[in-house]
């Protein structure tokens, strides 16, 4: 980019954008791209001016993966006292308590930026625009010597930025966004760990991996290659971290299948939108793994002529698996739960049966292994398994955390090791086998009498607590 280009001489064309810029902002707007428009090719006659809405090729964003370079500059901005930049410092908080203080970042609302990617020189205005209606478009106006630089760069950052870089793509607040957190948890959930009925477990990753593997079979047969499931049961019996483990298994194939995570319907547009945009990217990114969790509360009454027309309608979901999980099938709409095609399998995740919940006690007793203070035989977990019957997984847990914590508060200790789990609901070390293979000395079944072990007296009163909730609230 020319010198001369760049940074005209006067402070009347320097300052010309922004001027507009703070002036559009400080009254009534109308359109904020028809103001900065006229003022840019003010300010830079000679140059080419291409308008980028950032949800389509986020430039900075781009930039900041090392593929360009960015510097943020100040225009002269001469009379007046009007600011050449304007954004806000934000406190971005560490992501665990005793990891750092935190950072402060800066976000701009409206900048200037000398841009360089390939060996071409741009300026860049980031700007966040207006329509008239909504303060939300994040928006570039890129200038350049030639339009052809700006349009390979426009396909170079909108085609980075439609791939996700170990991240998921989230539907929340009627948007989507690239969540990397939640990507590195689902890399830690395996099928191995979840503790569930063989039969079952094969069940389902057999449906899952025989659709992604049978899209040829499908069009043989003339019938769309599409397919839904629901997963249903009472809170706490592992839907969560089943759907976490398929999608680890569904990131390991050749080629990968990414998974589509949708939170809520909420947005501003209205349900029918927010519907429109989630079966947009999913046809996007198909072959993909469509997950709606707690789909009785996402697919309301309200949205489900909505919801459905984007399932049996006119357009192609070839590729799209979508699953729902729900603790109550029964407020889902018939048409959605009881119809073929639209989601042609129901698997019921029932409490633990007894052989489940001795496993899931093996895994507590292997978790405090290291805490000489808690003494845990195997005839513990046969004997607190026997007296949690139409117990979920989840009140098993807090059995466990409640009855270690009351330990640690009566011995005057911190429990930090015994009493915290981040483990999930229906999450153990081990696979469930028709016989228990453990990871302690299987000579451990010597005649503990149980009445003088703490853990056992302590439990038993957590569970006898938690079962008097189970039983004033049954379906909860």
């Amino acid at each position: 980019m020319e010198k001369s280009e760049s940074r005209k001489s006067g402070p009347s064309a320097d300052s010309e954008a922004a001027r507009q810029y703070f002036k559009h902002s400080s009254a009534k707007r109308n359109n904020t791209d028809a103001v900065l428009a006229t003022a840019l090719k003010r300010q830079y006659p000679a140059l080419h001016l291409s308008i980028v809405p950032a949800r389509t090729a986020d430039l900075l964003a781009y930039a900041s993966s090392g593929l360009a370079s960015f510097t943020e500059v100040e225009d002269d901005t001469g009379e007046g006292g009007v600011p050449a930049s304007l954004g806000q410092k934000m406190f971005v908080p560490p992501v665990k308590r005793g990891s750092g203080s935190g950072v402060v970042a800066r976000v701009p609302t409206f900048g200037k930026f000398l841009y360089k990617h390939k060996g071409h020189e741009f300026i860049v205005y980031l700007a966040k625009a207006q329509d008239g209606m909504y303060d939300i478009e994040d928006t570039y106006y890129v200038l350049s010597t030639e339009e052809a630089k700006t349009d390979a760069l426009i396909r170079a950052a909108g085609a980075w930025g439609s791939v996700l870089h170990d991240e998921i793509w989230v539907f929340d607040g009627g948007f989507w966004r690239k969540d990397a957190g939640l990507y590195a948890s689902v890399m830690k959930a395996s099928w191995d760990s979840v503790i569930l009925d063989q039969d079952m477990k094969k069940a389902l990753l057999d449906d899952h991996l025989s659709f992604f593997r049978s899209r040829s079979t499908y069009q043989n047969l003339k019938v769309p290659w599409k397919r839904g499931i629901i997963y249903y049961g009472p809170p706490g019996n592992g839907k969560t971290i089943s759907i976490k483990a398929t999608m680890h298994t569904l990131y390991k194939l050749t080629p990968e299948v990414p998974t589509l995570y949708v939170r809520t319907l909420a947005s501003f547009l209205g349900p029918e939108d927010s519907i429109k945009k989630i079966f947009s990217l999913a046809r996007q990114f198909a072959p993909c793994y469509l997950v709606f969790e707690d789909l009785d509360s996402i697919v309301s009454d309200n949205v489900r002529s909505y919801f459905l027309n984007e399932v049996d309608g006119l357009q192609s979901n070839d590729g799209i698996f979508m699953i729902g999980s729900t603790n109550h099938l029964d407020r889902l709409d018939p048409g959605i739960a009881r119809r073929p095609s639209r989601f042609d399998r129901k698997y019921f995740f029932p409490n633990p049966n007894l052989k489940e919940r001795i496993a899931y006690c093996h895994f507590w007793q292997s978790k405090l292994a290291s805490n000489k203070s808690i003494e845990f035989p195997d005839k513990l977990c046969e004997a607190i398994a026997k007296i949690t019957d139409n117990f979920s997984f989840a009140y098993m847990q807090e059995a466990f955390v409640a009855a270690l914590l009351a330990i640690a508060r009566n011995e005057g200790a911190n429990g930090d090791d015994a009493s915290s789990s981040d483990d999930e609901p229906g999450v153990a070390t081990v696979d469930l086998a028709d016989e228990w293979v453990g990871v302690v000395d299987p000579s451990n079944h010597d005649d503990v009498d149980l009445e003088h072990l703490k853990l056992w007296v302590e439990i038993r009163k957590q569970i006898e607590i938690l079962r008097e909730g189970i039983e004033e609230h049954p379906k909860e």
